[in-house]
């Protein structure tokens, strides 16, 4: 009965370290699927920036965004085969929606709504890295790899919206 007893005690233990981990996987799989939904989609409204963009700064930033959102793309798409996971391809709905949406404008009109669009993701991202790089593993070390260059491109977002 002792043994019994202590054998269901160590089993349940077990599968409460064992969940501890799993729980602790899902969420570095799932920030990482949004970090690389996320740089997908800086990629691409870098590009739009450069073709829509009126002032050279827009058009510089964004091809700032295309360089350091594929470079950091290449070390998620890293970080994920580490956990094992199968990452994402492109986009989220969400964002391809506002790429959709930016891509219909141009000229000032579009460096205003982009580099407003620019300050509130990079402000949405930094938090939610942050919160991530608390993780000891792969997308853990990703995400606050990454902390300075999107704080970088805030900072860049910001002086682009009050130039407006």
């Amino acid at each position: 009965m002792n043994r019994m007893l202590m054998s269901l005690g160590t089993a349940t233990l077990m599968a409460i370290s064992v969940a501890g981990a799993s729980a602790k996987d899902k969420q570095s799989e799932t920030s990482l699927k949004k970090a690389i939904e996320g740089n997908f989609a800086e990629v691409s409204m870098g590009e739009l920036a450069q073709q829509n963009g009126q002032s050279d700064a827009i058009k510089s930033f964004g091809r700032m965004l295309s360089t350091d959102h594929a470079a950091a793309n290449q070390k998620a798409l890293n970080a994920a085969e580490g956990l094992g996971m199968n990452p994402p391809g492109g986009p989220n709905a969400k964002q391809k929606a506002e790429y959709d949406k930016m891509s219909k404008m141009s000229g000032a009109g579009f460096d205003r709504m982009f580099a407003t669009h620019m300050v509130a993701d990079h402000q949405k991202d930094i938090a939610e890295y942050k919160k991530a790089s608390k993780s000891k593993d792969a997308a853990g070390e990703y995400a606050s790899g990454q902390i300075d260059t999107l704080q970088k491109h805030l900072d860049t977002a910001k002086s682009l919206k009050a130039g407006n």
